[in-house]
């Protein structure tokens, strides 16, 4: 990937970046001496879910960048509004969003409660529409400004619904907001895209909630969606934008042809991600 383009001196906002894809996207930054926001709720480690805001904000530190930890819940709408303050009044800017943090709940109708509904609606849907709109100000008035979403392409069969249609529309609302700000913000400079995983990533959530090791063995490393995500923002964002891209598809127009690097267990044979057709 070209030497030419990087993140030094720019402001990069994380949400959910305290582990997992977060932290890898966060670390790619900082290795190019980018100012990293961490934001997400864990300020203490936990024994299934390593990691805390405040182990992130080092680590990038250590690779190379600056950082600021700022504990965030996305569904309260004030401490939203303070994560986006502190990174402004510390860094003077917001160059780039990553709008990462998410809830996965994969039940049913009849098994789905009230509070997980309101959950992945809360972090997902609302969560991501409320940071992006509390960046936007900022963001537009930056030189190269993007907002990422981790998030699928969009696809309406219904294989992706029948089994778990509050997390499916809870995820996809984050998808929408890619289809509809990129056209919103085309005249005015600032690139909205999303990025999915081909495969499983070795996460928290592969390892507890879905697969299990069995999963995590045929899975890719977390980094794989952290160059993928640097490829994107450190591309012309006028030019950029209203896209759904995989992290391998990235990767490969970047000239990228060695992925065994990124595998858990290379020559195991790889686990394909949800929402691919």
């Amino acid at each position: 990937m070209s030497d030419q383009r990087s993140l030094h001196g720019r402001t990069i906002v994380i949400t959910g970046a305290s582990r997992g894809i977060g932290r890898a996207i966060a670390l790619r930054a900082a290795r190019d001496g980018a100012n990293v926001v961490i934001c997400a709720k864990t300020t203490t480690a936990h024994a299934k879910l390593p990691g805390t805001i405040q182990d992130a904000a080092e680590a990038c530190e250590q690779a190379g960048g600056r950082a600021l930890a700022v504990k965030t819940d996305l569904r309260f709408e004030e401490e939203v509004a303070a994560a986006v303050q502190a990174a402004v009044a510390t860094f003077g800017g917001i160059d780039v969003l990553v709008n990462n943090a998410s809830a996965l709940g994969l039940t049913g109708t009849l098994e789905t409660t009230t509070k997980m509904f309101d959950r992945m609606h809360g972090i997902n849907a609302r969560g991501s529409w409320l940071m992006t709109r509390e960046c936007l100000p900022h963001l537009l008035q930056a030189a190269n400004p993007h907002v990422l979403n981790i998030a699928p392409p969009l696809s309406m069969q219904a294989r992706w619904f029948e089994n778990h249609a509050a997390y499916t529309a809870a995820k996809f609302a984050m998808s929408m907001w890619v289809l509809g700000m990129s056209s919103e913000f085309a005249d005015r400079g600032v690139a909205f895209n999303a990025l999915w995983p081909k495969t499983t990533i070795a996460t928290a959530a592969v390892r507890n909630l879905l697969g299990g090791e069995p999963m995590v063995e045929a899975s890719r490393e977390p980094e794989v969606m952290g160059d993928a995500a640097w490829a994107v923002v450190t591309r012309p964002a006028r030019t950029c934008t209203g896209n759904f891209f995989t992290d391998e598809g990235v990767l490969r127009e970047e000239g990228v042809t060695d992925f065994d690097r990124y595998a858990v267990k290379p020559g195991t044979p790889l686990c394909p991600d949800f929402f691919l057709d």
